[in-house]
């Protein structure tokens, strides 16, 4: 069982920068996948970034590349998804989830089994 708590999102400003954290307790083992996704208002869920738990690449959305960035925060178990340049596009709740199971389908959100609570980005033009 694994269990996902997350901190960090707000409002920001066009441009700006801001980084969400989650905490990973449980049962945590190398072969899991973390990813981070999003839904905007009226949209579905989206894949965003991912990682296997033990390093290795980092996946990112096109639309991230090169401004966000998913690596692991100074506190044990948690993994930080840090935006730069953030842009009104961005506005989404964003969740960090685990899967136990990976088939290499990372970017599914159907693959994830467990999921933090969500944390609202808003950016603001």
């Amino acid at each position: 069982q694994v269990q996902l708590v997350q901190s960090g999102g707000g409002l920001v400003q066009t441009g700006e920068s801001l980084t969400l954290s989650c905490t990973a307790s449980g049962r945590m083992e190398s072969s899991y996948f973390m990813g981070w996704f999003r839904r905007a208002p009226g949209k579905s869920k989206e894949f965003v970034a991912a990682t296997r738990w033990s390093g290795g690449p980092t996946y990112y959305d096109d639309s991230v590349k090169g401004r966000f960035a998913m690596c692991r925060g100074n506190a044990k178990f948690t993994v930080l998804l840090q935006m730069n340049r953030v842009a009104p596009e961005d506005t989404a709740v964003y969740y960090c989830a685990v899967d136990d199971q990976p088939r290499g389908a990372y970017a599914d959100d159907d693959e994830y089994y467990f999921w933090g609570q969500g944390t609202q980005v808003t950016v603001s033009s």
